[in-house]
Parts: structure tokens; C-alpha cells; sequence
């Protein structure tokens, strides 16, 4: 029988610049031991409390003192270092599935409140609360980009990421950006225009433009992730049913610690080459039972633009085929 716990502990000696290089900025590190060991720790000083089940609160404990040790020495504690620290231990663990329950949800950001319109569009807002990654797959029209832009803008302000990446595939220039005219920002504004459009709506032109300079907010094609890995990030891929295969799985194993990834598209929109599997088509199918990556999957009935766009998706989706006939 599991049975629950709490300790309490100081650290000594008592250095602030080894207290804060220990918690991370934002405290990122202990809220990373708090997720992956399924505890939850407070702190005043040099005074820790854990709470939680018995072994894990042991465990957590010992990560904790073990990297107070190393700031001794190491002035730089890594998120790669808290996760060994971790594995070592034998109790990391996802976090167990939380229910929806039902809960009306609102997402703030500094220019507006987005207030998620029917079931589905409140359960895809819980997933991306809930879970490190998350699938929202549907026709265009349920919100799916915007309310992942929304949540990010959400995590930014509250602090619980240090970034925002958008990204997009340029499948309609083959990703051969070079054979467009402009410099690299002229080349791909116009396939990541609706991830601009949403963060201006939230945050207003000029702040997105000084976070964008600042890189706290990064657009950028696909091809662009490549060899890189992304910790404490909110991401979004959008449009990524126009992925292939490889291109998704190096998407996702570029995800690092402390990041929140959301990846949006529609099935029956793919502007793939011929002969080309899309890999979102491939990824919902391998991904679908794996434990910690939510799914959520919009019908016609959950488009909120123009009552047309509904009544066209549903026309479209009663082909067998998936394609218009005519003369």
C-alpha cells in the first residue's frame, strides 16, 4: 500500500548563488524533479519541505541534496543533470492522466481572454495543460492553432517557459526556400502568416516584434529544427500533416526538458508530394495508446467560423474519396 509523506530538510551551507543555481531560473529544476517524481516541494531559503509518496519524497529528497553538492563546484546545473540525477534514482514516472472535467476554461493573455468554445476545444486546452505532448487534429475552423498559440502566450506570461516556437512546413516551396526572392524572414512570412496574426491579436504588434527580437518568440520553417534540442519551450507545429515521416520524428525528438509541444493539422488537407505518407497520418496511428501525449481529434461540428465552413467541411467529408466530382 502506498502511503504518503512529507520531509522537511536544510541545505547547508547556506549560499544564495548555490540556492539559486540549484532551483534554476524560475525554479525550472524543482518544478522538474516535482513532475518527474510526482512530489511537490516547497522552499523558503535554504528550507525545503517534499511531499508526496513515501519513496519518492526519499528519492526526491536525495536529487536535491545531491545537486546542492554539485553547485559546489558546477555553477551551471543543467536540465541534462537533473534528469540523470533523476534516472539514477529508479522513480521517475510521467505524470499519471488527469480527467477532463468538465471545468469551463479560460486562457489569459495580455490583450485578450480566450474562453474555449464547446467540449472538444475545453478537452484539447486540458490536454495541452496536462500533458508534455499534445495532437490536435481536425478541419480548419475549430481553433486548433489558435487556442495553442493562445496557451503558449499563457505560459510565457506566467512564466513557465522561457520561449515560444512556431514552426511550419514550407512544403509548398519543396523547403527550398533559396529559389525565393527577400531575405529569410521575406521567404517564409508567408507560410507562418497565421501564427503571426495570432500572437498580434494576443500581445499587440509591438511586443511580439521586441520579443521577436529578443528571441523569446522564434517562426521558423521546419528544415530550420533540425539538430537542435528545445528545453523550457512552448512549440507548435503547425500545418503538420504536410510533415513526412522522418520529418515529424525529428520534430519530435527535438523536444527537451521543461517543454510543452502542440501539434496541429488536418488529415484531409495534405499537400504532399505524390507517393509521400504524411507523418502526422503516421504518428496519430504509432502514438495514439503511448502514455503522456494527448490527442484530440475536432469534427465539422466544432468549426467556429462562418456557418458556411461547417456546412462545406461536412459536404467534403460525405465523399467517399475525399474529393469533389463534377463537369
Amino acid at each position: 500500500m502506498k502511503t504518503n509523506d512529507s520531509r522537511q530538510f536544510d541545505l547547508h551551507p547556506v549560499d544564495q548563488h548555490r540556492l539559486t543555481t540549484l532551483c534554476g531560473q524560475f525554479d525550472e529544476h524543482l518544478k522538474h524533479i516535482e513532475r518527474r517524481m510526482n512530489v511537490r516541494i516547497g522552499r523558503r531559503g535554504h528550507h525545503f519541505r517534499v511531499e508526496g509518496e513515501t519513496e519518492h519524497v526519499a528519492a526526491a529528497t536525495e536529487v536535491i541534496r545531491h545537486l546542492y553538492r554539485e553547485t559546489e563546484a558546477n555553477d551551471d546545473i543543467s536540465p541534462d543533470m537533473v534528469h540523470l540525477f533523476i534516472r539514477e534514482t529508479g522513480f521517475e514516472r510521467l505524470p499519471d492522466e488527469v480527467p477532463y472535467s468538465g471545468e469551463v476554461t479560460v486562457i489569459k493573455t495580455p490583450k485578450l481572454q480566450a474562453r474555449p468554445r464547446g467540449e472538444n476545444q475545453q478537452k484539447y486546452v486540458h490536454n495541452i495543460r496536462t500533458h508534455d505532448v499534445n495532437f490536435g487534429i481536425g478541419p480548419a475552423g475549430t481553433g486548433k492553432t489558435w487556442l495553442a498559440v493562445a496557451c503558449a502566450v499563457e505560459a510565457l506570461k506566467d512564466e513557465q517557459v522561457k520561449r515560444i516556437l512556431l514552426v511550419r512546413p514550407a512544403v509548398e516551396a519543396g523547403e527550398k526556400l533559396g529559389f525565393l526572392p527577400g531575405d529569410l524572414a521575406q521567404k517564409v512570412d508567408p507560410y507562418l502568416r497565421p501564427l503571426y496574426d495570432a500572437l498580434y491579436e494576443m500581445l499587440g504588434f509591438e511586443h511580439v516584434t521586441r520579443l521577436i527580437e529578443k528571441s523569446v518568440i522564434e517562426i521558423a520553417p521546419l528544415a530550420f529544427m533540425r539538430g537542435r534540442t528545445l528545453n523550457n519551450s512552448f512549440i507548435i507545429l503547425d500545418e503538420s500533416q504536410n510533415t513526412t515521416r522522418e520529418q515529424m520524428k525529428m520534430f519530435l525528438t527535438r523536444i527537451g526538458f521543461g517543454s510543452t509541444a502542440v501539434i496541429t493539422g488536418d488529415t484531409t488537407q495534405v499537400d504532399l508530394p505524390r507517393g509521400q505518407n504524411s507523418g502526422l497520418i503516421h504518428a496519430a496511428g504509432i502514438l495514439s495508446k503511448v502514455s503522456g501525449i494527448g490527442f484530440t481529434r475536432f469534427e465539422s461540428r466544432d468549426v467556429v467560423r462562418h456557418p458556411l465552413v461547417q456546412r462545406i467541411v461536412e459536404a467534403y467529408d460525405s465523399l467517399d474519396d475525399g474529393s469533389a466530382t463534377g463537369t
